[in-house]
């Protein structure tokens, strides 16, 4: 990226802290409506649905409070971030922290720490520290993208299962699952944003066209994804077999790139496992390494998978060939499929951003923030 880069784009600016709130707001919903269409099915005697519906909200929540905690207290022991000792981290004790994380607190925690101290920055001024900023923005975001793809996405799947395979919807379903596309769209928007801007030596995305297409590939790749997966699972339940199965699968190729993200070894299983769910949805660079022939073997599959999902709905399910929503919802996963790969292949020959990032300059402080992404720069690449 040339040094003309605006200076929008070098600073955590007020639209971004306004972003923020926005964040937050749909984070808060998304949980709501999803607690709200588990009360539903619990009411309707829907006992399984409503305790599946409650195992995703749950699982999201326990595994994000797990990973703010561990990073909380890598903080406050790490010399380079704390190096005066301080038994507080961002005015916290251990133990407060220990209670926030405990009461589900983490991440609105993450965002009041962020939403105070980009006030300071963007709107009295006080400080000039952007780069800091964007470094916790992304511990934030990664836990967000965990959230998304451990409840969000989860929900989607199984909503569209019971509307799909049973014929039962009702508004508060369709809100629901408007919010958890709009939650995991947002969690996408915020990685790849936060993350390239945190590390120094990467060159940020641009905004606008590259941006765009570059979501327009994720959002696409998988959506049609998760309809695949429904369409597996009407045939039959026992699709959830194959689906672990491909999640063991992908968790066992993290475990052989051997990641050390996490400070001890507990975390790190945990880490690769929540990297395999990931893995199932949409691709990323898991140790920010050169991935072209993997992700090349991965959209193979993912091609076969979706052609494979339609040609045993219509092979064993012919009657459904002429119904208004197996219409729908094969041409959506076939375009896009298409879509999305076409756009995957414009973002990555034409528009991707190559080569280090500038030097470290005064406004941005790179160069004396850079102790900061030590764990950011093992975060997985978008």
């Amino acid at each position: 990226m040339d040094s003309n880069m605006s200076n929008s784009d070098n600073k955590y600016t007020k639209l971004r802290w306004i972003l923020t709130i926005s964040g937050v707001l749909l984070y808060m919903v998304d949980i709501f409506m999803d607690a709200a269409v588990a009360l539903k099915y619990y009411q309707e005697k829907n006992y399984v649905w409503s305790g599946l519906t409650t195992v995703f909200i749950l699982v999201g929540l326990v595994v994000t409070q797990i990973f703010s905690y561990a990073w909380y207290r890598e903080d406050v022991n790490n010399v380079m971030i704390n190096p005066e000792g301080r038994t507080k981290i961002s005015g916290m004790s251990k133990g407060v922290l220990t209670v926030l994380h405990l009461f589900g607190m983490g991440i609105f925690t993450r965002y009041y720490h962020l939403l105070k101290k980009g006030f300071e920055v963007v709107w009295t001024s006080g400080t000039d520290d952007h780069h800091k900023l964007f470094c916790h923005a992304t511990d934030l975001s990664m836990l967000k993208m965990f959230e998304a793809f451990l409840e969000s996405v989860p929900q989607l799947l199984l909503q569209l299962y019971i509307v799909l395979g049973h014929n039962e919807s009702s508004v508060i379903q369709y809100l629901c699952m408007a919010f958890s596309f709009l939650n995991a769209a947002w969690a996408l928007v915020d990685y790849r944003r936060c993350l390239r801007r945190s590390i120094p030596r990467f060159r940020e995305m641009p905004s606008g066209l590259p941006t765009a297409v570059y979501l327009l590939y994720k959002l696409c790749t998988i959506t049609s994804r998760i309809l695949s997966y429904s369409l597996l699972l009407m045939l039959s339940i026992y699709s959830t077999i194959a689906l672990t199965i491909l999640w063991l699968l992908a968790t066992i190729w993290t475990h052989t790139l051997q990641t050390d993200f996490c400070s001890t070894k507990k975390l790190e299983f945990l880490y690769r496992g929540v990297v395999g769910v990931i893995l199932m949805f949409t691709f990323f660079n898991v140790k920010g390494q050169d991935t072209k022939v993997a992700m090349i073997v991965y959209y193979f599959f993912y091609t076969l998978m979706n052609i494979l999902a339609l040609s045993l709905l219509v092979f064993l399910k012919p009657g459904l060939q002429k119904a208004t929503f197996f219409m729908t919802v094969s041409g959506v996963i076939s375009w896009g499929s298409v879509l999305g790969l076409v756009s995957l292949v414009l973002y990555y020959l034409y528009l991707h951003p190559r080569g280090m990032w500038r030097e470290a300059d005064v406004v941005d402080g790179m160069g004396r923030e850079a102790v900061i992404t030590g764990r950011i720069k093992k975060f997985l690449q978008p």
